[in-house]
């Protein structure tokens, strides 16, 4: 017995078989299988002391996650020097109390947030093909896309409030100064360019020159975002939101980024460069998934640790 269009019955229940136990691989191993990436940057200016900077970026937290919460506790013994959210915490509307108890260990070290399009609105069903799709049309998030109606809307002042009582510094469209012992940093950041809140023109202006370093900070490292940074004179930026490709084909790579960065900078650190600037780029990887397609594959999810040494 043959199956349909001619392909033999064993090969097609085969192709199932392992099909379906690359579903449980991606769903229930890789996607739990919780990553510390540390990355050492050459970008703080000579004589300065390093700086250890943890980044944690799309937690995409659904309630009962109790490994990712227990994972992210851990990391408090780190003890960074500060701590940067760059977005998506939440993937659950109730999951805000779990994103603060998981976070809670590290709200006691200084930190900065901004926040990405699935703090502000719930995740809904969809086809992964479609970011494939939308990458050839050169389509990503709101950016060429019609507005989204009825969206889901999270609670995300209470994460803002809960932030800002801890002494993270909020981000949003704005600039903020972080004193540490060795240290004054300035930071400027951007609200999610995924579904255009992002106003760089209240921001524009450079680099804090009163502090000793100032980064760059974003969500999702849409190119205008990068370009503006880059283009002001900003020696480093940290960016989240690309999953690091999430569903990764082996010795390959990412096939997609979700916005308009290529995907040889889905994650992990890179440089930008416009005309004669460049900067150091850092995209995390994320340490979660949307509530609805919870899986990765060659894409364990990560925090990153960041050791911010001087330039040679």
């Amino acid at each position: 017995m043959r199956a349909r269009y001619g392909i033999p019955l064993k090969i097609t229940a085969g192709l199932t078989a392992t099909a379906a136990a690359g579903v449980v691989y991606a769903a229930g191993f890789e996607a739990r299988s919780f990553r510390l990436r540390r990355v050492t940057v050459p970008v703080l200016p000579r004589g300065m002391r390093d700086l250890r900077v943890l980044q944690v970026s799309d937690i995409h937290m659904v309630r009962g996650q109790g490994k990712k919460r227990a994972w992210l506790h851990s990391l408090a013994g780190l003890r960074p020097d500060f701590v940067v959210n760059t977005g998506d915490n939440l993937s659950d509307t109730e999951a805000v109390p779990e994103v603060l108890d998981a976070l809670g260990p590290l709200m006691e070290f200084p930190g900065v947030y901004v926040f990405g399009s699935n703090d502000y609105y719930g995740p809904r069903p969809r086809n992964p093909a479609r970011y494939l799709l939308e990458k050839v049309q050169g389509k990503h998030g709101l950016n060429g896309n019609p507005p989204v109606v009825g969206a889901v809307h999270n609670p995300w002042e209470d994460l803002r409030d809960a932030f800002d009582a801890a002494g993270w510094v909020n981000l949003t469209n704005t600039r903020g100064r972080l004193k540490l012992p060795q240290a004054e940093l300035a930071f400027t950041g951007l609200d999610d360019p995924h579904i255009k809140r992002d106003r760089y023109e209240r921001v524009a202006g450079g680099p804090d020159a009163s502090a000793d370093f100032s980064v760059g900070v974003v969500h999702a490292p849409y190119l205008r975002a990068l370009d503006a940074f880059t283009a002001d004179g900003y020696e480093l930026l940290l960016a989240g939101h690309t999953h690091g490709g999430q569903l990764c084909i082996p010795f390959y790579g990412a096939l997609v980024t979700n916005c308009d960065l290529d995907t040889d900078r889905v994650k992990g650190l890179s440089t930008h460069t416009v005309g004669d600037r460049t900067s150091y780029l850092h995209v995390s990887a994320g340490c979660g998934t949307n509530r609805y397609t919870p899986v990765r594959f060659a894409c364990p999810p990560e925090v990153t640790l960041l050791t911010l040494t001087a330039r040679a």
